[in-house]
């Protein structure tokens, strides 16, 4: 009777161990600082560099690589662009390709917002800088090494 209960209260605490885990890893928040260039003429095309860094040490320089259509014209610079990234366990899992639609406008000095998503995980992005463009686009946005 004793080793059942020797046994049942270590699988309490495993449980409750690997619950702490897993909660402290869905704890794991990220932050990227990316410049983007690209331009557009019914597709859309953009490519550029970031920084990941992440609350649990993590970090990485991504390559970033956006396409799309939709009716949309012009050509713009983000230089110094942020995104926010929700729903991580961890650096590995915020690679890949995400989905988004956005609207913009802008002369001279732009001002671009998009909220994005990979199954559970979504971008906010926002940044400025300088070009034209106005439109509607529908696209991607891949995060890569």
């Amino acid at each position: 009777m004793q080793k059942r209960n020797v046994v049942a209260g270590v699988l309490s605490v495993m449980a409750m161990l690997g619950g702490a885990s897993a909660s402290a890893a869905a704890d794991v928040s990220c932050h990227m600082t990316f410049r983007l260039q690209g331009w557009s003429a019914f597709y859309k095309t953009a490519s550029g560099t970031g920084t990941i860094k992440c609350s649990n040490g993590q970090s990485a320089n991504v390559k970033l690589d956006a396409k799309g259509g939709g009716l949309t014209f012009g050509k713009s610079t983000i230089e110094n662009g942020q995104g926010e990234f929700s729903g991580a366990n961890n650096l590995e899992e915020l690679l890949g390709s995400y989905v988004s639609a956005e609207a913009h406008a802008g002369a001279v000095k732009s001002s671009k917002a998009a909220v994005m998503t990979k199954g559970e995980i979504s971008l906010a992005l926002s940044g400025t800088g300088r070009g034209w463009d106005v439109g509607v686009a529908f696209g991607r946005l891949s995060i890569s090494r």
